[in-house]
Formats: C-alpha cells, sequence, structure tokens
C-alpha cells in the first residue's frame, strides 16, 4: 500500500522531520515500510522549453540538432531522435547533472561526434506517463524556463511503501483518515477530522423526501452487510482537478474521468468502496442484491469475461446482473463522460465469501483487498455523503433525487467492546512504569472512549476497530506499548526459576535406541516424511495403499497420504545412497499409519551391502540392542496362521529364508527380513538390503529403568565351540537357536550364528558358536567334551545333524 504524506497532511500535522526516519517511526508504531520514496525532487531541475529550430545530424539519418530557448532567449543545442521533434514545439529539458527518476544521471556525451548539452524528454522518462513515444508535449502557455513541477503544479511528495500483509489485521487502515489518527497518535499532533455530526447535516440538507428513482432489493441468503444507494443527476461531467488526479496517481491508481476519479478517491480517503452506477442503464429502477442462482459469463469493467458461479452475490436489474459484488462493476453499467444521471452505491459485504470469490476468480482489486479485511458497515453512510460533497463541489448544479435507500443486517453490525484494564496489568505486561496520564492520553488520542476508575481504566473501543482486531485487554494494552516505542522499554530478563527439564520417558527411550545403534551399530540416523505418494507404495510393491489416509489439500501427489509403513521410504533413500557407498547402515525413528487411531511409533534399522546379505549381523545387533532397553523377546518363524502386521506375508518383499519374526510379550512386535531382488529391482538397487522393523509404541511410553547387573570379570578362561550343522534350505537359520534354547545347561553362556553356506537347491549348512564358562571353576577337557555333546544331541534331535 501507498501512502501519499502530502494526502495524510489533509488530516494531520506531519513533523518536519527526514522521510527515512519518518518511515522508520512507522514502522516501530503501526505496520512495516519496505521504502521510502521521495516524489518530485528528480523533476526540480528539469525546465521548460521552446524548440527554435532543428537540422538533420551530419553522421546519422535518424538524429537531429535541435535548437531551443530554455529562457529569456538563451539557446542551446542537443541530439534528438525524436519522432515528433519540430519547431514551436514546447517540451522538457534536463541539463547536465540531472538524475531522472529512472535513476540515470546526464552527463556530457558525444553522439556521433556531436556534443548534446542536455536532453530533451518524453513523458516516460519523466515518470509522468506510459506507453507514449516521442518527446512530452506541453501546452502553448509553457514560458520557456518555467520550472516543469511549477508549469505542471506538481507538488513534491513523500510516499510510505506499506507492507499490505502487516496491515491485514487493521482495516481502519486502508482509509486514509484512518492512517492519519496512527501518525496523530504517534506524533501527539491534533487529528483534524471535519466529518462530524454537524458536516452529516450540511450533506443531508441537500436531500428531499421525493421518491428515489432507484429502489434496492436486498435478498436474506446474500453476503451483504450492508448497503446504501442514492440518485444524483449532474449537469455534465467535468474535468479531473490536477490534486485529485496528482494523488490518485501518487497511490497507483490511474485517473479516468471525473466521476470515476471521486469514486476511488473517497475509497482511499476513507477505506470503504464504492461504485457508482450509470442509472440511465439500469433497468425497471431498481437493484436487486442476491445470489446468482445460476452459472453465467459477465462481463467486467476490465473487458473480461468471468465465469459466475450459483452462489456468487450479484447486483442485478430487473434484466441483468450489473455488479460482481464485492469486486468489481460490470462493463455495460459503468460511467462514461457522457453519464449525467448516476446511482452511488456504497456497500458491505461478507469478507470471507469475497475472499473466495476473488481467488477462484483470480481477480485481486482495490474493493476486494479491502473488504476481505472485515470493514465496519457503520462506516458506510459517511461514505455516501462524501462522495455527495465531492460530486456536488466539482460538478456544479448536481441535484438529489430522493433520500437514501438502505439496508443493514443488524446481527452483523459491529459493535462498540467496553473491557476493564488493571493499570498495574499495563505495567506488568509492558515491563516498566507509565503514568496514568499518559495511558489515558494514550487511549483518547486512538479514538477511544476512556474513564479512569481507581486504579483501572474503562476503555469502549470504536466499531471500526472490533471487526477484527481489538478483542480483549491483550490488545488494549499492546496499543499502549506501540505508541510508547518498543524500543524505548528495556528489555529485562524474565525472573523465573531455573530447573532443569526431565525428558518424557518417550524422549529418553529414543534417545537410548539413538545412542545404541549411533554407538553400537556404527548406523545413521535418517528422517524422512510421515507423508508419501501412491507411486513410492507401489514401487515398494507394498501391498497397502493407505487410499483411506489421503489428504484433501494435498501439497503434491508425491506427499499426498500418510504412510502404510516405513518400509517404502528406507528402501528409496537406501537407493539413492547405493550409488555412492559399497556398504552402510542407517535408521529411523519414525511413526507409521494403518488407521485415523493407529498411529505406530517405529524403529526401522537398514543395513546394505554390495557384496554380501548382513542378515546375522543385523539379527545379532537387534538382539544386543534389546538386551540394552531391557525388553525381553523372541525370534520365531513365519506362521501363515499369525500373520506379522509390521510386514504382510502377500508382500512381494519378502524374503524366502532371511526371516524372522520379532515377539514381545507374546506378540508380533517386530521383523527381520532381506528385502527380496524383486523389490530392489523396481529402485534399480544391486546388492543386499537387510532391514529390522520393531514396533515400540507400548514400550516407549513405559519409564526405562537401569536393570543393568554388574558382576566382576570373570577369573576362569570360558571356552568356545563352533557346530556346522545341515538343514532345509526353506527353515530359518535361527531354528537352530531356537532349539538350543530348550538346553538349560549353565555353563552355556551364549551361542550366535556365525555363518550360513548354501549347499545345493535343498540344504544349507549354518555355524553356531556356543560359549561354555562356569564362573566359580576352570572346566576341566571332560566337562567341556560332555557338554559338546549334550549340544549335538539337541541339535540333532531337533533335525539338524552334524555336517558330515
Amino acid at each position: 500500500m501507498l501512502i501519499s504524506l502530502n494526502w495524510i497532511k489533509d488530516f494531520v500535522e506531519i513533523p518536519d522531520i527526514a522521510p527515512k526516519e519518518l518511515g522508520s517511526l512507522f514502522t516501530l508504531a503501526t505496520a512495516e515500510v519496505e521504502d521510502v520514496i521521495v516524489k518530485g525532487a528528480a523533476l526540480k531541475p528539469i525546465l521548460c522549453v521552446e524548440i527554435k529550430s532543428l537540422k538533420p545530424h551530419p553522421d546519422s539519418d535518424k538524429l537531429n540538432l535541435v535548437t531551443f530557448d530554455y529562457g529569456k532567449g538563451q539557446l542551446k543545442e542537443v541530439v534528438c531522435g525524436a519522432p515528433n521533434v519540430r519547431p514551436g514545439l514546447k517540451v522538457p529539458y534536463a541539463p547536465i547533472g540531472t538524475t531522472l527518476p529512472n535513476g540515470m544521471t546526464l552527463e556530457p556525451k558525444k553522439i556521433r561526434g556531436i556534443l548534446s548539452d542536455g536532453m530533451l524528454c518524453s513523458e516516460t522518462e519523466l515518470g509522468l506517463g506510459e506507453g507514449k513515444s516521442g518527446l512530452m508535449e506541453l501546452k502553448d502557455d509553457a514560458i520557456p524556463g518555467t520550472p516543469l513541477p511549477d508549469y505542471l503544479k506538481l507538488e513534491s511528495d513523500i510516499i510510505l511503501d506499506v507492507d499490505n500483509k502487516s496491515l491485514t489485521h487493521r482495516p481502519d487502515l486502508w482509509g486514509y483518515l484512518g492512517l492519519a489518527r496512527e501518525f496523530a497518535a504517534a506524533h501527539k499532533k491534533e487529528l483534524k477530522n471535519r466529518f462530524t455530526p454537524e458536516w452529516e447535516k450540511k450533506i443531508e440538507a441537500n436531500f428531499n423526501k421525493a421518491m428515489a428513482p432507484v429502489r434496492i432489493q436486498v435478498s436474506e441468503d446474500s453476503s451483504c452487510l450492508a448497503y446504501y444507494g442514492l440518485s444524483l443527476d449532474i449537469p455534465k461531467m467535468g474535468e479531473t482537478p490536477a490534486l485529485i488526479k496528482n494523488r490518485l496517481e501518487a497511490v497507483g491508481l490511474r485517473p479516468i474521468n471525473l466521476i470515476v476519479d471521486i469514486s476511488n478517491y473517497v475509497m482511499v480517503e476513507l477505506g470503504i468502496p464504492n461504485h457508482i452506477f450509470d442509472r440511465s442503464k439500469i433497468s425497471g429502477e431498481k437493484v436487486i442484491i442476491r445470489r446468482a442462482g445460476q452459472e453465467l459469463k459477465f462481463k467486467t469493467l476490465d473487458e473480461q469475461d468471468r465465469d459466475i458461479s450459483s452462489a456468487d452475490t450479484m447486483i442485478f436489474d430487473s434484466e441483468r446482473p450489473l455488479v460482481l459484488a464485492g469486486l468489481m462493476g460490470g462493463l455495460e453499467s459503468g460511467v462514461t463522460p457522457d453519464s449525467t444521471k448516476l446511482f452511488l452505491e456504497v456497500a458491505n459485504w461478507d469478507a470471507p465469501e469475497v475472499r473466495k470469490t476473488s481467488v477462484r476468480l483470480g481477480l485481486r482489486t482495490d474493493s476486494s483487498q479491502r473488504y476481505e479485511k472485515t470493514l465496519d458497515s457503520n462506516l458506510c453512510y459517511r461514505t455516501l455523503l462524501r462522495l455527495v460533497e465531492l460530486i456536488s463541489e466539482l460538478c456544479p448544479g448536481t441535484t438529489v433525487s430522493g433520500m437514501p435507500e438502505k439496508f443493514i443486517r443488524e446481527d452483523k453490525l459491529s459493535k462498540p467492546l467496553t473491557f476493564v484494564v488493571p493499570h498495574a496489568q499495563i505495567i506488568s505486561n509492558l515491563g516498566m512504569e507509565i503514568p496514568k496520564a499518559t495511558v489515558k492520553d494514550i487511549f483518547q488520542r486512538l479514538d477511544f472512549k476512556v474513564e479512569e476508575n481507581n486504579d483501572s481504566f474503562s476503555v469502549t473501543v470504536p466499531t471500526y476497530r472490533t471487526t477484527k482486531d481489538i478483542s480483549c485487554k491483550a490488545d488494549l494494552i499492546e496499543e499502549i506499548g506501540r505508541m510508547i516505542g518498543y524500543d524505548n522499554i528495556t528489555p529485562v530478563s524474565p525472573l523465573l526459576p531455573v530447573k532443569p527439564i526431565r525428558l518424557s520417558s518417550a524422549k529418553q527411550f529414543h534417545r537410548k535406541v539413538q545412542d545404541f545403534l549411533v554407538q553400537q551399530g556404527k548406523a545413521l540416523q535418517i528422517m524422512t516424511y510421515p507423508l508419501t505418494g501412491k507411486e513410492l507404495v507401489q514401487k515398494a510393491m507394498w501391498p497397502v495403499t493407505n487410499e483411506h489416509l489421503v489428504l484433501v489439500n494435498a501439497l503434491s501427489v508425491e506427499q499426498d497420504r500418510m504412510r502404510p509403513s516405513l518400509i517404502p521410504s528406507a528402501i528409496e533413500m537406501a537407493a539413492q545412497n547405493q550409488k555412492h557407498f559399497d556398504q552402510f547402515s542407517f535408521f529411523e525413528i519414525g511413526r507409521s499409519y494403518l488407521d485415523f487411531e493407529k498411529e505406530r511409533s517405529q524403529i526401522l534399522i537398514g543395513m546394505y551391502s554390495k557384496e554380501k546379505s548382513r542378515f546375522l549381523e543385523l539379527e545379532n545387533l537387534v538382539e544386543k540392542l534389546m538386551a540394552t532397553l531391557n525388553v525381553s523377546f523372541n525370534f520365531a518363524a513365519i506362521n501363515p496362521k499369525f500373520p506379522n502386521p509390521l510386514m504382510l506375508d502377500n508382500w512381494n518383499g519378502v524374503h524366502p529364508h532371511e526371516f524372522l519374526n520379532i515377539q514381545i510379550m507374546g506378540k508380533y512386535a517386530g521383523v527381520i527380513n532381506t528385502v527380496h531382488p524383486l523389490v530392489l529391482k523396481n529402485f534399480k538397487m544391486k546388492g543386499y538390503l537387510n532391514v529390522a522393523v520393531i514396533d515400540i509404541t507400548d514400550l516407549e511410553s513405559k519409564e526405562l529403568k537401569d536393570k543393568t547387573k554388574y558382576k566382576p570379570i570373570p577369573k576362569f578362561p570360558s571356552s568356545s565351540c563352533d557346530f556346522t550343522v545341515v538343514m532345509n534350505r526353506d527353515l530359518p537359520a535361527a531354528s537352530a537357536i531356537t532349539a538350543l534354547n530348550s538346553l538349560k545347561q549353565k555353563e552355556l553362556k551364549s551361542k550366535s550364528i556365525v555363518d550360513i553356506f548354501m549347499m545345493n537347491d535343498e540344504q544349507k549348512a549354518v555355524s553356531i558358536r556356543t560359549v561354555f564358562e562356569d564362573s566359580e571353576k576352570t572346566l576341566s577337557a571332560e566337562t567341556i567334551k560332555d557338554l559338546e555333546q549334550k549340544v549335538v544331541q539337541v541339535l540333532e534331535k531337533a533335525g539338524f545333524p552334524l555336517r558330515s
């Protein structure tokens, strides 16, 4: 939003300080100023001159040597290539050293060998117009030597470019009267608000009780909150005064004709949009505000055809639509320079509906920007009177036909709010002593009504601040803080007790998992998104795609649903890294989603190798992890009767041999698997990827207890022995370990699988390492031999004979 300080000066005296400092103060007190533009200063050196003669450039067919009078008969010569240059023409001239509005500084320069003493200028080069080719042509009354700003009556101005986002919560600041109130409050100046009850009565004196030429009819289900209509007759439409043109251009609006310019001027001045119809184009002597009721095409003032939905609120006459409510008028009912019968409309519309329609149509206008901020319907009547005042002033002979037609939705009308704010609370919240007189003065300068009761203030907030801004005591205290200046409040550290933060049980559990897997497993932690896409799930051949957990407003198809498992994301990550590393380990602590109520916390551990399967290494790591976490568990083979929810049996990635279920408290809560090559092929992976998934939802909420038992280092040596047994190729190698669990020998301290060798299509050899130890004595050779025999007998009884 552009703020012209010349316009603001109509309402308040601006202190004489540097423009940049003024912008900084406005940023601190009200809204962020992105840029400060000093307008008109660049045009001060520009002079009006008269071309006396021209002759062709000796070294160019398109250039001329132009001689001109720049005052009191003094002549100069420049090189010029403009197509409209001619003797007798009066144009602007920029002498050497002038810095033009586009930033270019003129220096002595030879053009095709001839020195040009400055430059004759176009409107574009002076920032006074667009699209016109050739020199700017001045009227015959321009006197050579007159500064151009004096001739054109251009005022120098300071423009503050304010970030619109910082005004979103302040609908009152979308008009210059509201902005002037902020300047007056911040700089302790008097606000010159001429829109008083006496002023209203003066304008109302022009009304008469005749029948209004245009009546209004508002449908209850429309988005209309307030509507005022009034008919005027003007003798003719004159020229827009330079003051209004200059101010509109200063804030980025293009002058069109007098009536349209007045409409835009009042919108910017008071912050309430309006629309002016050519009354002669309204059929049936009435306007109807209602829903469109059907889909239709509507040509707006910008000559674009808009697709109107049946739910959009529009303004109709008895035959056709005239205005798209809150956004833009129609081309057929707009005011032209020949219009003399006018119908003034000042309305307020439901903010969310205006926003939705604006976004759907891709149509953002000055009106819609203001209506989206939730305007105060109480201000519509004042805006109507201001329109009447300006039109009557600039079109002498204007007559009002009838009284204003009006509609107000009382249940939606903004009401004043009153809050009792203790003085002590203001001091406590802001952290500094503020005298009561200062607090009261600030509230009054912001147009709040204040009554001081002992140590509290009863503050009544005006309706234009209650629509979207002031809603509680904290908002009022904020008003005091920003007017005092947050930079004037000495920062003090809060006096709070220093207490150690105790991690939650879940966080402690996660930390223990992270420490173990990083330090013992030499794994790196990854973090993948809990959102995934159907394409990745299908690429991993995962049997569940979570169609019931697809987001309605997904940002992309790659992240349009909650993931059913951590495994597809892990495979994708491994596929990316296998291009750079031959072997690596990783883990993730994340969540998978099977249903709305079933959000499961899980650990995924992955091991990749280009040369060999690391299934046994992963199995041993999981075993150590569970021991570290003090979680009792068992490994179990695939059982078709009891499927594992963490890895469904019908997933194509299940390996026929290298697969183990993990049972915790009798339930399947984990799985170890070597991903099948069929799945890896979809990701262009070569090598072996082993994954383990452990559900920790029921474990992380329990407080970790350190059950570590300390014992002295064994005084007596242990003895290890390897056994290589033969088993069916389809059986998991862990079956042998399971069989040995039945051997109740206190000397058997540990057993683990150290190697697997595929003998043929039907059998494989599994090497098992056992460790025997007695804490009280050295084991004799006979005892060790006896223990070995018992191990062999248990293995053979389970169907796993020694390899011969």
